[in-house]
């Protein structure tokens, strides 16, 4: 190669390495930034669910929160320090009014983008706390307000956690712990602890959804039996302690004769009492759209070989739906008319 093609081929690569849209160095610029970004959000949302429990995160709360070394969260918290968002001293770490201010914000694009997913995306619950954990680092200000208002300025997220305001204010979630419940009182589920995953997977598989009722049957030093959903449960005081539950309002109970849609055999039709409380967002529009309104009847026309879709008739219209969505709708059964 002659020197003046080594100069050639040198100065090639040397543009690929700095090129600004698409060279190696600005893109690993720009990589390590959202990194950063991403950790010190994540440290003060730490920080601030700490807070909120009356007791001051420490390094060590800090490291093993974000999966970081000893050293690496000296690192985050001297950032984070020296951009004015925490205080650290003899007492733990703390949050600043400006850091403070910054972490709800996270928490708010956090919420409401679970709510996003759940009412928008139909996405499964189980999946919603890890999908917005990815996408919150990368919402504007901007971008949070105008999903709020295109969400219709929601309360709760998916989870039954407040979402703060705008200016943050953040509603207090009125409810216990359901280990904390009297024995045979009907409770509504005001909230779903998502963390630690483990626990969030057991939840779920015991079949708690936010504004169910429920019912503690037995208790005893290491579990519960819980009605829920129509069905007797053991669970863990461990799984219990992540479900808080709340005071019941007369119209949260339905009638002892309700059955979900789905339940219902080929011939046998009734009367829709509700839609169940988990059905939220593009769910609920359409089945509200397609006559599933409270007093409507409805009967079974078709069952599927293959399971699902079912087809229903519906003001004399048949329609397919599928068990999932058919059993978030409650029905008062009856005999089919002739």
């Amino acid at each position: 190669m002659t020197p003046l093609h080594f100069l050639l081929a040198a100065g090639v690569v040397a543009a690929l390495l700095v090129a600004p849209r698409f060279g190696a160095f600005p893109l690993w610029l720009a990589y390590r930034s959202r990194r950063e970004r991403s950790r010190s959000e994540d440290a003060l949302k730490h920080i601030l669910a700490w807070q909120h429990r009356s007791k001051p995160s420490t390094l060590e709360s800090l490291a093993g929160a974000l999966g970081l070394s000893a050293s690496n969260a000296l690192k985050t918290a001297k950032r984070l320090e020296s951009a004015g968002w925490i205080e650290c001293g003899s007492a733990g770490i703390r949050l600043t009014p400006g850091g403070e201010r910054r972490a709800l914000q996270v928490v708010r694009a956090h919420r409401l983008w679970e709510r996003h997913l759940s009412d928008d995306a139909n996405m499964p619950f189980s999946r919603l706390h890890q999908a917005a954990e990815r996408a919150e680092h990368g919402l504007t200000r901007t971008d949070v307000d105008r999903l709020d208002a295109h969400l219709g300025h929601p309360q709760h997220d998916p989870h039954g956690d407040p979402i703060p305001s705008a200016d943050g204010r953040v509603a207090k979630l009125d409810a216990v712990s359901l280990n904390e419940w009297p024995l045979l009182e009907p409770a509504s589920v005001a909230h779903i602890e998502d963390e630690p995953d483990a626990v969030f997977q057991q939840v779920l598989m015991a079949g708690f959804r936010p504004s169910m009722v429920v019912r503690v049957l037995e208790s005893n030093a290491t579990e519960l039996v819980v009605e829920c959903d129509g069905a007797e449960r053991r669970i863990d005081r461990a799984v219990a302690a992540s479900v808080h539950v709340g005071a019941v309002r007369e119209e949260d109970v339905l009638p002892e004769d309700a059955l979900r849609l789905s339940e219902l055999g080929v011939g046998s039709g009734g009367e829709v009492i509700e839609l169940g409380p988990g059905c939220t967002g593009f769910t609920r529009r359409r089945l509200l759209d397609l006559g599933l309104t409270p007093g409507a009847d409805v009967e079974v026309a078709l069952d599927n070989t293959f399971g699902d879709p079912r087809a229903f008739l519906i003001r004399g219209t048949a329609i397919a739906i599928r068990a999932e969505q058919a059993a978030q709708v409650w029905v008062r059964s009856r005999a089919r008319s002739t």
